[in-house]
C-alpha cells in the first residue's frame, strides 16, 4: 500500500505593500526588513524549497531555511489582479467589477486579470507536482485555494485567515488522493516564531 502524501505550504513575510493593505498580485515587492533571525524546523525533501517566483516568496524561502535550494515556479504565483494591481479596497470599493470580483471570485476577473478559477487550475497543477513531504513558499491567494479544495471540512474561500509568514501542513493517505482531488485527511496550522524555530 502507498505511503501517505504530505506537504507544506508557507505564505511569504509582509511586504510595504501588504502594510498598505494594497492589492499586490504579480507587483515584485520585496519584503520588508525582518529584525530576529526566523528560522524553520521544517526540513524539505530533497533539500528543496519550491515556490512563487515573486521576490517576496524567493526572499522567504531564503530567511527560513537559508541552505535550500529555491525552485521558482510561476503557477504558484498570487492571483493577477489586473486593473485592482497597488489599490486599496478604500479606492475600489465603489467600481462595480470590483463588486462583482468579491462577489463571485471564480466566475469574474478583475479588469485585465485572472479568476480565482484560472489562478486554481493553475495553483493545482503545481501542487499536485511536488513530491512529498514538499515545502512551498506561495501567497495567500494559493493557500486559500488549496485549503478550500483540500480542506477535511468544507469551508468558503475568502473565510481562511492566512497571516503572512503562516506555515499549513496538508496530508493524505497516498498521492493519487491528492491527484485525483481528494480531501486531506489531516491539516493544520504550524505557527511561525521569530527566533529559531516555528
Amino acid at each position: 500500500m502507498a505511503s501517505h502524501h504530505h506537504l507544506y505550504l508557507i505564505r511569504h513575510l509582509r511586504t510595504a505593500g501588504n502594510l498598505e493593505r494594497k492589492y499586490i498580485g504579480w507587483t515584485d515587492d520585496p519584503i520588508v526588513p525582518v529584525e530576529e533571525p526566523v528560522r524553520t524546523s521544517i526540513v524539505p525533501a530533497d533539500g528543496v524549497i519550491y515556490g512563487s517566483d515573486l521576490v517576496r516568496a524567493m526572499q522567504t524561502g531564503a530567511l527560513l531555511m537559508p541552505d535550500a535550494n529555491y525552485v521558482a515556479d510561476a503557477r504558484l504565483r498570487e492571483c493577477h489582479f489586473g486593473e485592482f494591481e497597488g489599490k486599496t479596497y478604500a479606492e475600489l470599493e465603489k467600481d462595480k467589477d470590483y463588486r462583482s470580483w468579491i462577489d463571485d471570485p471564480y466566475s469574474f476577473r478583475p479588469r485585465g486579470g485572472e479568476s480565482l478559477a484560472d489562478v486554481e487550475k493553475r495553483v493545482l497543477e503545481a501542487l499536485v507536482s511536488l513530491p512529498n513531504g514538499a515545502v512551498a513558499v506561495t501567497h495567500g491567494g494559493p493557500i486559500r485555494i488549496a485549503l478550500t479544495r483540500f480542506s477535511p471540512e468544507p469551508r468558503d474561500f475568502w473565510s481562511w485567515q492566512i497571516p503572512h509568514g503562516s506555515v499549513w501542513r496538508l496530508e493524505w493517505s497516498n498521492h493519487n488522493e491528492m491527484k485525483e482531488g481528494g480531501r486531506c485527511t489531516s491539516l493544520s496550522e504550524v505557527p511561525i516564531t521569530g527566533k529559531g524555530t516555528m
